[in-house]
């Protein structure tokens, strides 16, 4: 019976998918983060389901070109699954993990994740891959599986949505 310990991987557990998850996890964590809009444990548990779905998948992802691209399309998807499953469950509050904060501008930060707590999903997840992961109309269609001409409509819509649930509040923000 062969007994593994932390430093042999063995057969089960490729090193390489170690690193990536120590390399990538605090990324997908940050992306969640925003998807959830501001709740930390979900965005913890969100990236550990998308690794756990990695792991299974491993030998066949790691020869993908761009693993680093799938995971974020898992997280995206391991999100929308979670908002389907418990529509009227837990709720966003104030509080937030633990980790310190190192933008100069916490306001600003507080007030853009209290808006995109607001906005659906979807638009969430929009804008979210758009702007915050920085990819482009066709790999964000990709991921949400949807058709380019529609991810610019939801896109467009999103922001529209974000602008008015943010209303005075960005008008304030921009003048400080």
């Amino acid at each position: 019976m062969r007994h593994t310990t932390e430093h042999d991987p063995g057969p089960d557990r490729p090193t390489d998918f170690l690193e990536f998850a120590a390399g990538r996890g605090p990324h997908l964590v940050r992306t969640a983060f925003l998807l959830t809009g501001g709740d930390g444990h979900l965005a913890e548990d969100l990236a550990q389901e998308t690794l756990g779905r990695m792991f299974v998948k491993w030998r066949t992802v790691s020869r993908m070109t761009n693993p680093a691209g799938y995971a974020q399309a898992t997280l995206v998807n391991t999100f929308l699954t979670y908002k389907r499953r418990r529509s009227s469950g837990e709720h966003v509050t104030d509080t937030f993990s633990e980790t310190p904060v190192s933008d100069t501008d916490p306001a600003l930060r507080l007030t853009l994740l209290r808006a995109l707590a607001q906005l659906p999903p979807q638009d969430r997840a929009v804008l979210v891959l758009r702007f915050w992961e920085d990819r482009s109309v066709e790999e964000t269609a990709a991921v949400l599986k949807l058709r380019p001409g529609a991810t610019r409509t939801r896109c467009g819509r999103a922001l529209e949505r974000l602008r008015s649930v943010l209303g005075t509040e960005l008008a304030e923000l921009a003048t400080k």
